[in-house]
């Protein structure tokens, strides 16, 4: 089975934070800047993020999970470590251990 590639020109136009956010650059700022404020140029200077709902779009394009800047951080979940699963599985199997001798 082929792999999933990563769409190339998305990649080129946004930067993902380590903590999954989506900078961008604005629109409009890059000519006919004679026309507009100066006020309005600086603000193109600034990157901006992606809200959640345009960020949970490009998703299906990236092939990984993302937020957007009013998603909380929990939003990404993050694969537990080999031995918190271990730890996990037998923390669950003494919890059925007790409910098991509490029953009898």
């Amino acid at each position: 089975m082929p792999k999933n590639k990563s769409h190339k020109g998305l990649l080129k136009r946004i930067r993902v934070t380590k903590t999954g956010l989506v900078k961008h650059m604005r629109c409009g700022g890059k000519h006919l800047r004679s026309d507009k404020p100066g006020a309005r140029i600086r603000l193109f200077r600034n990157d901006s993020y992606m809200t959640t709902a345009e960020a949970k779009r490009l998703e299906k394009m990236l092939h990984r999970r993302l937020r957007g800047r009013n998603a909380p951080r929990t939003a990404l979940r993050r694969s537990p470590s080999p031995a918190e699963s271990k730890a996990r599985k037998e923390a669950r199997k003494a919890a059925l251990a007790a409910a098991a001798t509490a029953a009898n």
